[in-house]
């Protein structure tokens, strides 16, 4: 027990330099010269207050993306055809999983975390699209843009043996929200918001240098969305 405050001390400088990345990640800007495409492509940052997803149209017809048959579900078109977007999330596998029903995962699972594990591309699908709100943010982006964040999110998918994504289970939380194997690694600085602010980011849209915390991605969405004002 005498040795518990000399680790304290050798803690705190790493839990203080922890600190500062959060607040300068989340207030130091990646392309602050961004602004919204007026006539572009309609895209959304929304979260539930912990987690965030990239939520795009499911058919663009300037860029020819169609979500659908990229996922070349067979009844999909039938059951989701008349929806008009589809949310994309990145995270934990054990997390997400330990999820189902409302759940909270089990302390371990949170803890385990925080280390390097296996990750699930989460994907919800929308019948119209979401209304702004203090959790949700609109942008207006241009094509070029588009195609650099759908070859983002594309690229998070894992591959079959085949080229294809196969699903992680049969459904979601609900009827509508789907799991697929991802790519990467997740752990304390690879969050699942850290890789919506890099879907962002590398796509030219205004975002975090470092952005493991949801309100850290929507500070810098929020003024994104404002840029033109």
């Amino acid at each position: 027990m005498r040795c518990l405050p000399r680790i304290l001390r050798l803690l705190m400088p790493a839990f203080a330099a922890f600190v500062v990345l959060l607040m300068t990640g989340t207030l130091v800007p990646r392309h602050a010269d961004f602004r919204p495409t007026p006539d572009g492509v309609p895209v959304f940052v929304v979260s539930n207050g912990f987690h965030t997803d990239v939520v795009v149209p499911l058919h663009e017809a300037r860029t020819g993306q169609d979500w659908l048959q990229r996922f070349a579900q067979p009844n999909w078109p039938t059951r989701f055809g008349s929806y008009q977007y589809v949310a994309f999330g990145w995270g934990n596998e054990q997390f997400y999983l330990q999820s189902y029903g409302g759940k909270f995962p089990k302390p371990g699972t949170v803890l385990r975390a925080l280390l390097p594990g296996r990750t699930l591309m989460h994907v919800g699908f929308y019948r119209q699209a979401p209304q702004a709100s203090e959790q949700v943010v609109p942008l207006r982006i241009s094509v070029a843009q588009y195609q650099r964040l759908t070859a983002y999110i594309e690229g998070s998918f894992a591959p079959d043996s085949v080229g294809g994504w196969a699903l992680r289970n049969a459904a979601g939380y609900t009827a509508n929200d789907f799991f697929f194997p991802a790519r990467g690694q997740y752990y304390a600085l690879r969050t699942c918001n850290d890789w919506t602010n890099q879907a962002l980011g590398r796509s030219g849209i205004r975002s975090a240098l470092k952005a493991p915390l949801a309100a850290s991605v929507l500070y810098q969405a929020r003024r994104a969305s404002r840029a033109a004002d």
